[in-house]
């Protein structure tokens, strides 16, 4: 029901803020990455796992957002350079020119088989291969220092946990109905679609108290329409307990919007568990737009019915 869905989103919330040191945020990406940290506890990667498996037991999306070399991984498939692309660009692109350079790497790069990350905000070092701070990358052997470096980017850096994260994650989805899934689809399974289409969600919805050509249906559509991106995803978080569309888009989904009085005081409210917003029969649309962004902009916290 909507207190299940809403206890995902907050649990998950939680354990992905990137004060605990687990993810790194990437802003300009809007992704979550494992830390590449020096942390010898790795059972909250393991309880992550858990967690993403149980929601995809209990038809729970969540609003994760992971790249998709992490769901490639997740299904047994091998990461390779292209992949590079969603977790670093900057570093992707680099790799790139330095691949496709024409002249002399080893004078005009000036790199060496040694690679610089940090931990919470300390600089460390890695070498690629044995005594990698005295090997020059050169033309020959520019090809094998983007492979290591890659490998070590999106498996060896993070291998320990990425072991625990799938561990907890198999021991709820496993066995041979579950290998027969894409990682495309496992990415369906826990985030949803991120295309909200609200024309869909209209063409969907069922009344109860109310008639499709009602003036309070007219206006409600009219304000949903005009909402940002993000508030549609507050409103539909709101109705719902989650801000994604499952599988197929908001077509696919039972919408009900019931008739909850003529209390003009009264903000709508919502049955998460069924997906059934209840919507005053306010006399204008200034008041229905006020009172529905107040009631979307304060319903966290197991504040829904």
């Amino acid at each position: 029901g909507g207190v299940k869905k809403e206890f995902f989103q907050l649990i998950v919330r939680d354990l992905f803020d990137p004060n605990y040191g687990m993810f790194d945020y990437k802003e300009d990406l809007r992704q979550y990455w494992f830390a590449s940290n020096l942390c010898t506890d790795f059972r909250a990667f393991q309880l992550i796992g858990i967690i993403l498996g149980l929601a995809i037991y209990n038809g729970v999306i969540l609003d994760i957002r992971f790249p998709f070399v992490v769901y490639k991984k997740l299904m047994g498939y091998e990461p390779n350079f292209e992949d590079l692309k969603d977790i670093n660009p900057k570093i992707y692109n680099g790799l790139k020119l330095l691949l496709e350079y024409e002249g002399d790497v080893e004078s005009d790069f000036d790199f060496d088989f040694e690679v610089g990350f940090e931990v919470f905000g300390e600089k460390q070092t890695h070498e690629l291969i044995e005594n990698g701070k005295n090997v020059m990358v050169t033309n020959e052997n520019r090809y094998d220092y983007v492979e290591l470096y890659t490998r070590w980017l999106l498996e060896e850096s993070i291998s320990k946990q990425f072991e625990g994260f799938v561990k907890g994650f198999k021991h709820i989805c496993d066995g041979p109905f579950f290998e027969l899934f894409r990682p495309e689809e496992v990415q369906l399974l826990i985030c949803g679609e991120e295309e909200l289409d609200f024309e869909d969600l209209e063409e969907v919805t069922i009344y109860d108290g109310y008639e499709r050509d009602d003036l309070s249906v007219i206006h409600f559509w009219e304000v949903v329409h005009e909402l940002t991106l993000e508030e549609k995803k507050k409103f539909l978080f709101f109705a719902t307990g989650c801000d994604r569309a499952p599988i197929g888009g908001l077509k696919n989904m039972k919408f009900y919007i019931t008739k909850h009085g003529d209390d003009e005081e009264r903000l709508p409210q919502s049955h998460t568990c069924f997906n059934n917003f209840l919507l005053p029969n306010y006399k204008n649309i200034d008041i229905l737009r006020e009172r529905l962004k107040k009631a979307i902009n304060n319903s966290e916290g197991f504040g829904m019915l």
